[in-house]
């Protein structure tokens, strides 16, 4: 009888060699902006800023790598899931105002890690059910999936006015992360310190969940022989669906870090993401995760760095180095058969 692969058996097969260029050039976009931008402290802000809100980036756009890598989706209504976690932040944290309105770094983060639950949680909950109504009907389907989604996507908005309301909702931080931190003349703010730990962590158990487990293999060995896998008695459908709700449930998460980042929220907040990670992804190589890492940190380094040297090409900055990497790698940066 078939078995899945061994440890030994693993290790025989020869591995691709990682390609170091990606990294190469995420490296050589702050040391190009130091001399545009002059001042080594302002060059620092700017740089700890922008990996910040690419690790932020990168925390929600990894669920939406994640189901397309492994499952084959286009979640077009990925955006329902970011609003989710970010408005139940502003609810969390309001009910918790004895924990956030102190100075004590301890309650404020305890307060932030019980709304980033409570995101995770309601967002997984809620694409459980978006996979079982809309997305589980339009598997294979990609015309379909991008249809049906965008429609879940629009209804899920009007149902979050219905429940806050159709204005922006404030979303202060808590007392303790509140200001900057000083390294050297630098001025860092203390919530982007936590961003770039909780970006790290999410992206270290992400590495660890894929190729260090059981679970991991066996949901890449269902991508690539679903049949094999199911004739050894696993139930991949049942392992998709987990895939799907873990992808809804870090949406939700990075909802939360959103909101704090933005320091308020909308119902359409999780449509203006959107965009921001479908450039992420595609920049990255649909479907890998340390893609989606490089590819997300490109995004928040350059977005924070013609920001200050020229703010009316921010806007752009980001598609413009979506065409100029899709030039050099009409695949993206990492491409799923290199990973």
């Amino acid at each position: 009888m078939s078995t899945l692969p061994s440890a030994a058996d693993a290790a025989a097969i020869p591995k691709a060699r990682f390609d170091l260029r990606p990294l190469w050039l995420l490296a050589a976009l702050p040391l190009l902006a130091l001399p545009l931008v002059g001042s080594g402290s302002t060059w620092l802000t700017l740089t700890i800023a922008g990996l910040a809100m690419g690790l932020i980036i990168f925390i929600i756009a990894s669920g939406l790598t994640l189901v397309f890598g492994l499952m084959d989706v286009l979640n077009f209504g990925h955006g329902v899931f970011i609003a989710l976690g970010a408005f139940m932040a502003t609810t969390v944290l309001g009910a918790m105002s004895s924990f956030t309105e102190t100075p004590h770094l301890g309650a404020n983060l305890f307060a932030v890690a019980v709304a980033c639950s409570a995101g995770m949680a309601v967002a997984g909950a809620v694409g459980l059910l978006f996979e079982r109504v809309l997305v589980r009907p339009a598997y294979g389907l990609h015309l379909k999936q991008i249809l049906i989604t965008m429609g879940g996507m629009i209804i899920g908005e009007e149902l979050l006015k219905v429940v806050w309301g159709a204005q922006m909702i404030p979303l202060p931080l808590p007392e303790g992360l509140r200001g900057s931190l000083l390294l050297g003349e630098a001025a860092v703010e203390k919530f982007r310190i936590v961003a770039v730990l909780a970006g790290l962590a999410v992206l270290l158990a992400l590495l660890w969940l894929l190729n260090r487990t059981k679970l991991g293999l066996l949901i890449r060995a269902g991508v690539q022989d679903r049949e094999m896998v199911e004739s050894l008695g696993y139930r991949v459908r049942r392992l998709f669906v987990a895939v799907f709700v873990g992808g809804s449930a870090l949406a939700g998460l990075g909802g939360v870090m959103w909101g704090l980042y933005q320091q308020g929220v909308t119902p359409q907040i999780g449509a203006q993401v959107n965009v921001l990670i479908f450039i992420v992804i595609i920049i990255g190589g649909l479907g890998s995760t340390v893609g989606c890492l490089v590819g997300a940190l490109l995004v928040g380094l350059l977005a924070n760095y013609t920001g200050f040297l020229a703010p009316k090409l921010a806007l752009f900055s980001n598609i413009g180095l979506m065409v100029a990497v899709l030039m050099w790698r009409p695949q993206g940066l990492y491409p799923l058969g290199q990973r």
